[in-house]
């Protein structure tokens, strides 16, 4: 992955971020209802310049650092939300996804599609074993997208982080690279399990 680097979707382009992108990124991130589930109380402008400068300075796929892309619409160009990819520094062969979206762009699938162009990078091209997503478990809707893309619920810690003043919970959602090719490739997959079952050498 470059400076140039982008992933396309049928809606969406995925994209490094910008300078010029901290307006649009403010105007999301300091909404109510989209920090509610967040780290942050309040984003203001040079909190949105501050995340884009700390990304400037950042490789792809260095353990241990988030790679924050911006959704844009395809043929518009505007920005409608962000995804993370967390290289986790435990295990190189893991990422954390985290994902945020204006809520002006909900209900039109595009977060589903745009987590759906990441695991195929994160699986496909940086041929990574396992991908995860925490989410605080009154994030319904956080949770809906995940189980609906096929991630596992592995996790439900109840009351376990002190979180904007009271104990939050969380879930922690999964899946595995074989997950999603079998997902990918359904026909292919059974084929496998068939010949394993015959005694016959898998693919």
């Amino acid at each position: 992955m470059s400076a140039a680097f982008e992933l396309l979707s049928p809606r969406l382009r995925l994209r490094r971020l910008r300078p010029d992108d901290a307006a649009a990124i403010c105007a999301y991130r300091s909404l109510p209802e989209v920090a509610r589930f967040q780290s942050w109380t309040s984003f203001t402008p040079d909190d949105a310049a501050r995340l884009i400068n700390d990304q400037s300075g950042i490789t792809p796929n260095t353990p241990g650092t988030w790679l924050q892309l911006a959704l844009t619409t395809l043929e518009e160009g505007t920005i409608i939300g962000d995804c993370g990819i967390h290289f986790l520094a435990e295990d190189a062969r893991q990422v954390e996804l985290g994902i945020t979206l204006s809520p002006a762009y909900h209900g039109r699938g595009l977060a589903a599609e745009a987590v759906a162009s990441v695991l195929r990078h994160v699986f496909n091209s940086l041929d990574k074993h396992r991908a995860r997503a925490v989410t605080d478990a009154e994030n319904h809707p956080a949770a809906n997208l995940f189980e609906r893309l096929g991630f596992r619920r592995e996790a439900h810690f109840i009351e376990h982080i002190w979180y904007k003043g009271a104990w939050g919970s969380e879930f922690v959602f999964a899946m595995l690279q074989r997950d999603w090719r079998a997902a990918a490739h359904p026909a292919s997959t059974a084929a496998q399990r068939l010949s394993g079952r015959s005694g016959l050498p898998a693919d």
